[in-house]
């Protein structure tokens, strides 16, 4: 199988790497193409939002859009997700040889604010930021609008992102620490569960979280005995919001509470290899011991 990772950044790097030893993947991103080849893969240097780029990827039998908008607001995601997922599902559907299924990396964040109750993929989405709601949107286009062009759409929606160089040891350890649910998967069972569904299922949306999403208070305390520190000072949501100096995101953020199910990412087969926090984050807590020995 040949597969395009339009946006090959911190979990398309590693998709790649699980890929190339058995299929042929190329990498596309708009600059440093050296750590694409550092993979295997063949790279490609594109915007996803260039029709004429993407006419240089040679044909495909499935995309990943994994595409990052790099943290800016509503506007820019929508310029990405949005008008580049279209773009790129255009550019590939109007060939001869169109590519069968499309995976689409989109976020649990559009599920919105559930007071801490279980959400699953049959849950109804409500974003309550405008950058969620692009990413809403987009599903609808991997879906829906990739059906009607032929190709096989899949949404893997994505719990916080956490792994090598994406660890908040810093953050937990220092606090003060909000109330509230962490939902989390290593960056490594991100890219391999994008993988397994590259072989094809029958949902066309599946969470991609890990077994155990956690309380924030509960994983700071753990995350401090493990690291060997004291454990953090926290705080109830409202007490941080009484402190002020928060930014209306943040303020949004710590506000919306839920909890994501996985249950579906087990039953269509794939096998988390960081099931909680606990082993995702063994290896960080070894460093910090390391170098604070």
């Amino acid at each position: 199988m040949r597969v395009a990772i339009l946006g090959c950044g911190y979990v398309g790097l590693e998709l790649a790497r699980q890929l190339t030893p058995d299929h042929e993947v190329i990498g596309v991103r708009r600059s440093k193409l050296d750590v694409v080849r550092e993979t295997g893969a063949q790279a490609v240097e594109a915007d996803v939002t260039d029709a004429d780029a993407l006419a240089e990827i040679p044909d495909v039998d499935a995309l990943v859009f994994a595409a990052s908008s790099g943290g800016r607001g509503a506007e820019a995601a929508r310029e990405v997700y949005v008008e580049g997922l279209e773009t790129a599902i255009d550019a590939f559907a109007d060939r001869e040889s169109s590519p069968d299924q499309l995976v689409y990396t989109s976020s649990t964040g559009v599920y919105g604010d559930h007071d801490g109750n279980w959400v699953d993929e049959s849950t109804p989405i409500e974003p309550t930021t405008e950058k969620t709601a692009v990413l809403a949107e987009a599903e609808r286009i991997a879906t829906e609008y990739a059906a009607e062009r032929g190709i096989d759409g899949t949404v893997a929606r994505f719990a916080g992102l956490y792994g090598p160089d994406r660890y908040r040891l810093d953050r937990y350890l220092e606090g003060p620490v909000t109330a509230g649910y962490l939902n989390m998967i290593h960056r490594d069972d991100a890219a391999g569960a994008v993988a397994h569904l590259l072989d094809g299922v029958e949902p066309s949306v599946v969470n991609v979280a890990d077994d155990e999403p956690a309380s924030k208070h509960d994983f700071a305390d753990w995350l401090a005995d493990q690291c060997d520190v004291p454990r953090p000072d926290k705080r109830t949501k409202q007490e941080r919001l009484d402190e002020g100096d928060l930014s209306e995101p943040a303020q949004r953020r710590i506000l919306t509470s839920k909890r994501v199910s996985n249950d579906l990412l087990h039953e269509v087969g794939y096998e988390l290899d960081y099931p909680t926090y606990r082993e995702g984050y063994a290896a960080a807590v070894a460093a910090y011991r390391e170098r604070n020995r």
